[in-house]
């Protein structure tokens, strides 16, 4: 066999049967032991097994019953059984409860035992090269099938993005209508954002709006790991890494034709960088302490809390794992940047702290929400949640005042970092009163019309100028397309 050695598990309570079986296929194969079935199923979520190779009399469960546990959990592991007996009727059951693959009758001999391993590897294999292909092949097929049709459905409906609450004028509309585009494109994105803005959030539900949506999704944030920890925790480790003698299963395995979610990307070791750009550029990986490269068919979505463009320019972070991951980059705003979200999302914590904890809330006073939509909130969404949670607390009726908000926010002035500081440039720059409304003027009307492609009558329509105004306006200050393009239908 070429490429990783396969791992089997081998169960029997004889001792010298599992020494015996062992022994058989050691050579060719990476064997995971257990004498009954407690220890069997410890050893599957500690390992990736291809085959397991179960005897049917055992204390306890019988192999049976333990096959039949592991269709449910790992329906991909290829079931063998080893057995006295060839009663049909059994043999006929085991097929139909554990989808038993393979019946091997005592006594067996070991290159017998070594062809039903080589034959349940084999078929491991073909099975997951077929399901990628079928992946693959669903967007070319005629007659699409039953579970394909879901799969759009739930593209269609945008699954998991109903949970990111937002107004109209919300700057996370075009966010989140970014992210359902991207979602459908099976490559890398990287979500920017301050802490708490929510990027593990829209990191699930672009995948549950994704093809992978019916796999796994893991996640794990950096911040805070050692080098090692990291490494371990993404790829595994191999036996003799951990104490105890036990081999890990990494992140990148689990997250085969699934998603992987690495959050606090910046705060990556230009090890863990490396490894990290092969994880994307070739889908392969090396378990710590270990020698043999693995492949993994997954999504990497990767979060940063800070540019991580500067990063590249000032030498701190690999340009090509950058470009690698940049492929979609979607940048979520913080809260202070999104003044008409602040109320939904906070009747949307209470709604679910109420529930959660039984006690009875309606909603906020008017005036309460005024203070929570004046306030900044540094620490973004789970700030807001904390500060809902403590009016919570204290309230004694269904209704929450503004009594209950905590002393920092009722005694702040205006913030000095406001919901839109886009025109900072000409609210600190010098002139005439006239002069510096019409420096902004002439920002917002280029910037709408840029947005629209330069049609003036969306514009016009957005903005709540006639055809005539507008068209006054952009003579004035002398605003035409850069292109220099005319729309005929528009100039008529």
């Amino acid at each position: 066999m070429t490429g990783p050695r396969p791992t089997v598990l081998l169960v029997d309570d004889e001792p010298h049967s599992l020494s015996s079986m062992r022994m058989a296929l050691e050579d060719e194969f990476d064997c995971a032991t257990a004498h009954d079935a407690d220890t069997a199923l410890r050893k599957m979520e500690e390992e990736w097994v291809q085959v397991a190779i179960c005897d049917q009399r055992m204390p306890g469960r019988t192999g049976v019953e333990l096959l039949t546990e592991l269709r449910e959990r790992w329906p991909d592991t290829v079931r063998i059984i080893v057995t006295g007996y060839t009663d049909p009727a059994a043999m006929a059951s085991a097929i139909n409860d554990a989808g038993i693959h393979q019946f091997l009758t005592k006594p067996w001999h070991p290159d017998q035992l070594l062809m039903a391993a080589r034959n349940g590897a084999r078929l491991f294999q073909l099975a997951r090269e077929n399901e990628r292909m079928a992946l693959e092949m669903r967007y070319l097929a005629s007659s699409a099938q039953s579970k394909l049709d879901k799969r759009r459905t739930a593209l269609r409906e945008g699954l998991g993005f109903e949970s990111l609450l937002h107004s109209p004028q919300s700057p996370m509309k075009a966010v989140i209508a970014a992210a359902r585009h991207f979602a459908s494109f099976d490559v890398p994105v990287l979500l920017t954002g301050e802490p708490g803005t929510g990027r593990a959030r829209l990191a699930r539900a672009m995948h549950f709006a994704s093809l992978r949506s019916d796999r796994p999704f893991h996640a794990l944030n950096l911040a805070g790991l050692t080098d090692e920890l990291a490494l371990i925790e993404l790829f595994g480790a191999k036996r003799g890494i951990l104490p105890g003698g036990v081999s890990k299963v990494g992140l990148a395995q689990k997250s085969d034709r699934g998603t992987l979610f690495v959050e606090g990307i910046e705060h990556a070791s230009p090890g863990l960088q490396l490894a990290l750009w092969r994880l994307v550029e070739e889908g392969s990986f090396t378990p710590l302490g270990g020698q043999e490269v693995q492949t993994a068919n997954l999504r990497l979505i990767a979060g940063a809390g800070v540019d991580l463009a500067r990063r590249v320019a000032e030498g701190a972070f690999r340009a090509d794992l950058y470009y690698a991951l940049a492929v979609a980059e979607l940048a979520i705003p913080p809260l202070r940047a999104r003044r008409g979200d602040v109320a939904l999302l906070a009747q949307a914590f209470l709604d679910d702290l109420a529930a959660r904890h039984g006690k009875a809330a309606h909603g906020f006073a008017p005036e309460a929400l005024e203070f929570l939509e004046n306030w900044d909130w540094p620490g973004n969404l789970k700030e807001l949640q904390n500060e809902v949670t403590r009016m919570l607390v204290f309230a004694r009726g269904p209704m929450l005042g503004a009594e209950l908000i905590g002393r920092p926010i009722l005694q702040a002035a205006p913030s000095e970092h406001g919901a839109d500081r886009s025109a900072d440039a000409a609210l600190m720059a010098d002139g005439t009163l006239k002069d510096r409304v019409e420096l902004i003027e002439m920002r917002i009307l280029r910037e709408t019309l840029t947005r629209h492609r330069w049609n003036k009558s969306r514009a016009a329509v957005e903005l709540g100028l006639s055809r005539v105004g507008l068209r006054a306006k952009l003579d004035r200050y002398g605003i035409a397309d850069p292109s220099g393009r005319v729309h005929e239908e528009e100039e008529d």
